[in-house]
C-alpha cells in the first residue's frame, strides 16, 4: 500500500532505514517536534504489531472514527477487549464524545449499573445523545424525573432535535407533574426550536398546534405549510435511507391519482393536511430511535405495572409511558387509543389506527354520564381530535 506521496509503507519483513528529518516551524516560529520513524530490525518487526509503534493520538483519532460510526455495542467492546493499551485509549473523553447513538443500543433486558455508568460517563464526556438517552432512560424507566430532565436539557443545549422535542412533549403534558403544570406555549417554543432544525416530528406537532390554535395562535394557513414540510421530509428521508442501502423505492413508492379520503365521523370537514400515505404513497414505518426502542422493550417486559391506570402511548415506535393518570389524551372518536403528542396520533392514524378506529358506545356513555367538555368523565382526561 502506497500513501498519497507515493511513499510504501514499512513491511514486517523489510528493513527501514532511518532518514534525516528536517525540523519545522509553526506559524509562530516555535519549533516542532518530529517523531522520528523508528528502525525495525526483521526480527523485532517479525514479532511485534504495526499497530504499537502508532502514536496515542494517531490511536484516539481511530477510535474516534469507529465510535462515531459504530453500528452496535459490540462494535466498540470488541476494542475494548483487545489489550490494556486500546482498553484505556478507547475510554478517553474525546473517543466518549463522539459516539454514535447506535453505540448506546442497549437492551432493556440486558440494562444493569454498569451499563448506566458507561452511559454517564460518555454523558460527562460531553456526549448529547448520550445525554438524551440517560435522560430519557432516568426520567421514564427509573421515575428520576429531575435528573432525567436536566440531561435531556443539557443535550437541548447544545441543539439536539430529538431531546428539544421530548422537553415538548414534557410540556404538552405536565409530565412529572400535576395537570396545572402543563405549558403549552413552552411546549410550541420548544417544538418550533426542533422544527426548524428539521425534526419531522416537530413540523407536525408544530403543524397541528397551529391549526387547532393549541397553545399559540389559530393559524390554519401556516399549519398546513409546516405539515406538507414534515411529509416532505418524511420521504426525503425514506428514499435518502432506501438509497444508501441500496434498496429499490419502486417496490413500496407508488403513488394513486385520487387521495385517500379519511375524514373523521365527528369532524368530517376539519381543516389539515393529510400525510403521505393518504396521497397513495406507501412510505414504510419510520425508524424508531434507540431510546424509544428500549422504552417499548422496558415496560413491555415488566408488564407496564408502576401505577394503577396508567397508560402507555399507543403509537407502538414510542414507548413513553404516563406519569399520572389521564396524562394523555385520548382519540375523539373511539376513546380507545391514547397519545402522548400530536405527532404520535397522526403517525399512528396512518400506520394502524385508520382502520380500527370507529364510535365505540361506551365512550360515549362516558361522555353522556360525566363530559365536562374535555371529552371525560372524570374531568382530567383530554381528548385528541381524530386525523
Amino acid at each position: 500500500m502506497t500513501t498519497r506521496s507515493g511513499v510504501c509503507y514499512p513491511r514486517a519483513d523489510v528493513y527501514v532505514e532511518k532518514k534525516p528529518v528536517a525540523k519545522t516551524r509553526d506559524f509562530a516560529g516555535d519549533s516542532m517536534g518530529c517523531r522520528k520513524r523508528q528502525r525495525l530490525s526483521p526480527e523485532i518487526a517479525g514479532k511485534s504489531d504495526l499497530f504499537d509503534v502508532l502514536p496515542d493520538d494517531i490511536v484516539v483519532s481511530i477510535f474516534s472514527k469507529l465510535s462515531s460510526t459504530a453500528r452496535c455495542p459490540s462494535d466498540f467492546i470488541n476494542v475494548l477487549n483487545t489489550c490494556k493499551r486500546f482498553n484505556s485509549l478507547a475510554v478517553n473523553s474525546v473517543v466518549l464524545s463522539k459516539a454514535s447513538a447506535e453505540m448506546f443500543a442497549v437492551k432493556a433486558r440486558n440494562w444493569s449499573e454498569p451499563a448506566h455508568r458507561f452511559l454517564k460517563t460518555c454523558a460527562d464526556a460531553g456526549n448529547v445523545e448520550a445525554c438524551y438517552t440517560l435522560g430519557m432512560i432516568r426520567f421514564y424507566c427509573l421515575q428520576n424525573r429531575g435528573s432525567g430532565a436536566s440531561l435531556m436539557a443539557k443535550a437541548a443545549i447544545s441543539s439536539h432535535a430529538p431531546a428539544l422535542y421530548s422537553l415538548a412533549v414534557i410540556q404538552f403534558n405536565g409530565s412529572g407533574g400535576t395537570k396545572n403544570d402543563k405549558d403549552l406555549r413552552a411546549g410550541v417554543a420548544l417544538s418550533a426550536r426542533a422544527a426548524f432544525l428539521g425534526h419531522i416530528d416537530a413540523l407536525r406537532e408544530l403543524g397541528h398546534c397551529l391549526q387547532d390554535g393549541y397553545g399559540v395562535r389559530q393559524n390554519i394557513v401556516e399549519g398546513r405549510r409546516f405539515l406538507v414540510q414534515a411529509n416532505s421530509r418524511e420521504l426525503a428521508a425514506v428514499v435518502s435511507s432506501a438509497a444508501a442501502s441500496n434498496i429499490n423505492t419502486h417496490s413500496w413508492l407508488t403513488w394513486s391519482p385520487h387521495p385517500i379520503p379519511h375524514a373523521s365521523p365527528r369532524h368530517p370537514a376539519a381543516p389539515g393536511c393529510p400525510l403521505l400515505s393518504d396521497f397513495g404513497c406507501n412510505v414504510p414505518v419510520p425508524k424508531a430511535h434507540t431510546v424509544n426502542i428500549f422504552l417499548t422493550e422496558w415496560f413491555g417486559a415488566r408488564g407496564w405495572t408502576p401505577g394503577a391506570g396508567l397508560r402507555l402511548c399507543s403509537y407502538v415506535g414510542c414507548g413513553r409511558p404516563e406519569t399520572r393518570k389521564h396524562e394523555f389524551r385520548r382519540c375523539s372518536v373511539c376513546g380507545v387509543v391514547n397519545y402522548c403528542s400530536r405527532a404520535c396520533q397522526a403517525v399512528d392514524w396512518k400506520l394502524r389506527h385508520k382502520a380500527e378506529c370507529a364510535p365505540v358506545e361506551r365512550w360515549l356513555v362516558e361522555e353522556a354520564d360525566g363530559d365536562d367538555g374535555n371529552g371525560a368523565n372524570d374531568g382530567n382526561d383530554d381528548v385528541i381530535t381524530g386525523s
